[in-house]
């Protein structure tokens, strides 16, 4: 199922993509889509509706973030091998953690903001994991178990923010909308190998990265296992996996970032496609 959250800012409702990739209403089935609604079982009553017999939602209505109310937005760093090569980074031994303030998650084509005093702005082209149910001390071979679906998520980094002002990371990576997820919420049985998936990100259609997370140094499920031998997952959390090679800071000669008025276009394969423009600060 491929599931979606349309509307105003805050007042998402929640819609599923139908076989023709028209939105559906799922009002009546389900409140959110939510980490409450994976907790009750949102899912299956989700899959026993009529699709057909749903409301199709008209026009084209602004795709908000397709969780809503995650209360722990994890992220892995370092996590493509051609990523920390281009960074002069070592192969980290074990999952590089570090968290993004859930306040910073958007839709995924809402602008991205230049935060006050940034420099440095630069884009990363993530898969997201969405956690279905609690889950604490895993086994590897059960950890996927705990997995509801994924879908893409954008780890907008301001660098200087990140990398020159101490050594916490999330400085760089909590700022007003620099967390789009979405457009849709895929659940697992129809991304059978999310170890297979083309991540890539053009910047006013230059191609910056291409990549697959095949090459990830750890996979989705030694993240989940890992990620909770150190604290409990949730329902309706949210784990962005790292990116490839191609981002801004990367670039050998002469670092590319992000200015005002740059459109930003990312996808995953099977995930769907984000964009971005980004705009200056507005109080």
């Amino acid at each position: 199922m491929k599931l979606v959250r349309y509307g105003a800012p805050g007042r998402e409702k929640p819609g599923i993509i139908d076989a023709d990739g028209k939105i559906r209403d799922l009002s009546r089935i389900v409140k959110d889509i939510d980490g409450e609604m994976l907790a009750t079982g949102g899912l299956a009553k989700i899959r026993k509706a009529n699709i057909k017999r749903l409301k199709a939602v008209a026009g084209k209505p602004r795709i908000g973030p397709c969780i809503g109310r995650v209360r722990n937005f994890i992220a892995i760093g370092l996590n493509y091998r051609d990523h920390a090569a281009e960074g002069g980074n070592p192969i980290p031994a074990e999952p590089v953690v570090f968290n993004k303030a859930p306040s910073c998650i958007c839709g995924p084509n809402d602008n991205t903001m230049m935060p006050k005093n940034s420099s440095k702005l630069d884009y990363e082209c993530e898969l997201a994991i969405i956690i279905g149910k609690r889950a604490r001390y895993l086994t590897k071979e059960k950890a996927l178990d705990a997995v509801a679906g994924y879908c893409i998520g954008n780890d907008v980094s301001e660098r200087e923010f990140q990398m020159e002002h101490g050594q916490t990371i999330a400085k760089g990576k909590g700022a007003e909308t620099f967390g789009p997820l979405g457009p849709w919420f895929v659940t697992k049985d129809e991304l059978k190998d999310p170890q297979k998936l083309s991540v890539w990100t053009k910047v006013n259609g230059d191609l910056r990265q291409n990549g697959n997370t095949a090459n990830m140094i750890f996979d989705c499920r030694h993240i989940v296992w890992y990620l909770s031998q150190f604290f409990v997952l949730e329902p309706g959390d949210v784990i962005v996996t790292g990116t490839p090679a191609g981002v801004g800071l990367g670039r050998k000669v002469e670092p590319k970032y992000l200015r005002v008025g740059d459109v930003v276009n990312l996808g995953i394969t099977g995930l769907g496609e984000q964009k971005q423009t980004i705009v200056a600060f507005k109080a």
